[in-house]
């Protein structure tokens, strides 16, 4: 009996440590699964664990017809299906009516009903097959999971499972229990509607060297409080939203009166430090804001779109707990 197929019995025998190295393996990959299937962090937590829990109950009933990987993707599969059937999709604050007028007064934070972000390291790494069609970081830019998210859930998996994953359909039938041919048309109508969205969230080729100049000037106009230099690093049709408050703004002008207003005022002078990260394929900076005992804690997520040289979208994650998940400090000098 060689090495895994002795840790496979161990595991079906109750032994806890040898189903940890089982599916050690494949945790962070069916986390991003679980990600993109529910466009949160925190929820995918939640469904891997759960995930996790009935693989351990259910092992005995993985015969090895399939890989362990595929057995797994299976119930992961499942335990999505069972939530999220039951819970709206997410969505992104740009999507949820027209732009805010920035003279009338901000809303109180919504409810946990927008898409979040996710760092580097739930995808940096993979390597679709080639017979994937969106590569690793195309399938966790915001904009394409917006788009996931008008799916129903299956179409949802069977769109992840063919064109992320890259599996036969053969694959994705198995996993989603139903036949070849159902799951194609389910395929069909998932890909019909993302490519119509294609343009949001299609990468656009950005030279590196004129992006970290940027990011370096965008946290310049942050520091110093310069809201006349934040806006002209905006693109013309740039947008501005801050998850959990349930609007947006459009246009440099509209941003700069509200950040002008709300936040960067005069007295903000030197009240913000930032650390240069990546979330969803893309540009983000951590910002750090000084409390009243002098510290810089964090502050806001701002995960950032370029176009043509300029920014074209901040998405600013009003959200402290993500710094942890990111790998970043707790604090900065």
């Amino acid at each position: 009996m060689d090495e895994s197929n002795a840790t496979l019995v161990a595991a079906r025998g109750g032994d806890e440590k040898a189903f940890a190295e089982l599916v050690a393996p494949y945790q962070r990959e069916l986390r991003a699964y679980c990600y993109r299937m529910a466009g949160s962090l925190y929820d995918a937590e939640d469904l891997l664990q759960e995930s996790l829990l009935r693989a351990w109950r259910g092992l005995g009933s993985f015969e090895g017809r399939s890989s362990l990987r595929t057995w797994l993707y299976r119930v992961t599969w499942s335990a999505c299906m069972d939530t999220l059937e039951k819970k709206s999709a997410r969505s992104l604050v740009v999507d949820s009516g027209p732009p805010a007028d920035p003279r009338e007064p901000v809303p109180p934070p919504g409810s946990d009903e927008w898409i979040g972000p996710c760092p580097a390291s739930l995808y940096a790494d993979d390597a679709p097959s080639p017979e994937a069609r969106y590569s690793a970081r195309e399938s966790v830019a915001l904009a394409f999971l917006a788009a996931l998210q008008l799916l129903p859930p299956r179409q949802r998996a069977a769109l992840l499972a063919r064109d992320v994953l890259g599996w036969s359909a053969e694959e994705c039938a198995d996993m989603l229990g139903s036949s070849v041919a159902s799951t194609n048309s389910a395929l069909q109508r998932a890909r019909q509607t993302i490519d119509e969205r294609a343009s949001r969230w299609r990468p656009r080729l950005t030279e590196e060297r004129s992006t970290r100049a940027l990011l370096g000037q965008y946290m310049q106009a942050w520091e110093r409080a310069d809201v006349g230099a934040l806006v002209s690093l905006l693109h013309e049709e740039a947008t501005l939203s801050m998850p959990p408050l349930p609007i947006w703004l459009y246009k440099p002008e509209a941003i700069g009166a509200s950040i002008g207003a709300m936040v960067l005022t005069p007295e903000s002078r030197g009240a913000f430090r930032f650390v240069v990260t990546e979330a969803n394929g893309g540009p983000a900076l951590a910002a750090y804001r000084k409390d009243e005992t002098g510290r810089f804690v964090p502050s806001a997520l701002h995960v950032l779109s370029i176009r043509d040289g300029r920014i074209d979208a901040i998405t600013a994650f009003l959200d402290p707990g993500l710094f942890a998940r990111f790998g970043l400090p707790p604090e900065v000098g």
